[in-house]
């Protein structure tokens, strides 16, 4: 195959291609729109009208006004054969096919001679051709006259078809812009539809801050307004929720913090280690609901400081300072700079996502230990990190994979509940790396569960 050969091969190809993507485009647009749809109705139904009034007037012309009109055509010809005289005057004949959309075709002793469009005189015949019209012109009025000459008029079937041709485009013209019109009023017209679906989306976020704006005084606009009047609602209610949470850990604290002092004074024994590991969960647990608080408010605040991520790893797992140590294996860069982030926030982060794989990967010590995978992302500009971690437990069911991270979800909650967890984990995970401006994301790994976390990392500003 010669190299102009697979160019255009080459070629036909990306066109098929860019040709498939378009009418995918275009059949997802129309799904999707229901404005295009509207339109479009519109078109089949002005269509549909025009067709039925053509036929209607088609049928009453062509039926009963048709003889009606046949003597007057006839006594209209007969008038223009007695105009043009006896002999015919071909120059009359020219100058009435001028004036009018008529060929005249006369035929005598001396051969046939027929008007010729837009000329100032005819054409007359070549000898030896047959005393007939031309196909264009055979059906017609017919008249002879005293002297013996045969007069044939008709209609100029060329200057009708070009008439018709110069309203078609006129009529194209005017339907193209009747479409537009159209699409714009219809676009105007939904309009409302479109501001309801993003303050929907805003309000599902937790972002009411904008309400949905009020354009019509029409039944879209009564709807905008009850759809804000539902999300005002929301908030406060998200805000008394948010109130009694905070006013509750609050409360707690104290009396858990003399609980605890307590504890301590009681004799060493099986009876002392379990209430004080019941009152550090409580501690946490109280910790976890003020932080998650505090997070969920738009624009939390963040004490950002010059971070070491991979020492900051290394700590946790050994469980320096941060409880208990934690099997896993790590798989880190070793030349990682130093990045711009919070680092106690992160650190919990880090913790709550070390303790979900063991607490999936729990009473299986066979197991592999978890995997810690730390590698930088490219091609996006700004610097961002990826952070894996993989256990290889049962993992969980797909259908629970997109509620993993709400708050108190658990997808086995006697088995949670053996090994201390309520389900904030994942939830505090997922807000302190929003905060950030990054995302958590949860997939099974055949086996056990991976939890993907994407992060910017900033370089610490210059001192």
């Amino acid at each position: 195959m010669s190299p102009a050969h697979r160019d255009r091969l080459a070629r036909l190809h990306a066109w098929w291609h860019q040709c498939h993507a378009c009418r995918h485009r275009l059949g997802r647009h129309w799904r999707h729109s229901i404005g295009l749809r509207l339109v479009a109705l519109f078109m089949v139904l002005a269509l549909l009208s025009s067709l039925l009034v053509m036929g209607g007037l088609q049928r009453a012309v062509g039926g009963a006004w048709r003889e009606i009109g046949r003597p007057l055509v006839a006594d209209y010809v007969d008038h223009l054969v007695a105009e043009l005289g006896s002999p015919p005057d071909r120059a009359r004949a020219q100058a009435l096919a001028d004036r009018l959309p008529l060929v005249v075709v006369i035929e005598g002793p001396d051969g046939r001679w027929q008007t010729r469009r837009g000329a100032a005189d005819g054409q007359p015949d070549r000898p030896g051709e047959p005393a007939l019209p031309p196909p264009a012109v055979r059906e017609g009025l017919s008249r002879l006259t005293a002297d013996g000459h045969r007069i044939l008029i008709t209609l100029d079937a060329e200057a009708l078809h070009r008439q018709p041709r110069r309203w078609g485009l006129t009529i194209v013209g005017l339907l193209l812009t009747l479409v537009a019109i159209t699409w714009a009023i219809v676009r105007r017209l939904i309009r409302p539809l479109r501001d309801i679906g993003a303050g929907a989306e805003r309000y599902g976020r937790g972002d009411f801050t904008q309400p949905i704006p009020v354009r019509r005084p029409d039944e879209l606009g009564e709807l905008a307004g009850r759809v804000n009047t539902m999300a005002r609602d929301l908030a406060d209610m998200l805000d008394a929720k948010r109130a009694l949470l905070l006013a509750l850990s609050h409360e707690l604290r104290s009396p858990l913090t003399r609980a605890r002092l307590n504890a301590e004074l009681v004799a060493e024994g099986p009876e002392r280690d379990a209430l004080l590991r019941d009152l550090g969960e409580m501690r946490n647990l109280i910790t976890d609901l003020l932080e998650s608080e505090r997070l969920a408010q738009p624009h939390a605040a963040l004490q950002r400081e010059a971070t070491d991520l991979t020492g900051l790893l290394h700590s946790l797992v050994a469980g320096g300072g941060h409880g208990p140590a934690r099997p896993a294996r790590l798989d880190l860069p070793t030349d990682l700079p130093a990045g711009w982030v919070d680092r106690q926030r992160l650190a919990l982060l880090l913790r709550n996502l070390l303790d979900n794989c063991a607490r999936h990967a729990a009473g299986a010590p066979q197991l592999p230990a978890v995997l810690v995978r730390l590698q930088p992302a490219t091609g996006d500009g700004a610097p961002r990190l990826v952070l894996s971690l993989r256990d290889h437990g049962p993992g969980v069911e797909p259908a629970q994979l997109a509620r993993l991270a709400q708050p108190f979800h658990r997808t086995d909650a006697a088995r949670q509940r053996s090994t201390g967890g309520v389900g904030l984990g994942l939830y505090l995970a997922r807000l302190v790396a929003q905060a950030h401006g990054g995302r958590l994301e949860v997939e099974n790994a055949h086996p056990g569960l991976c939890v993907r976390l994407t992060l910017p990392w900033p370089a610490p500003p210059a001192a």
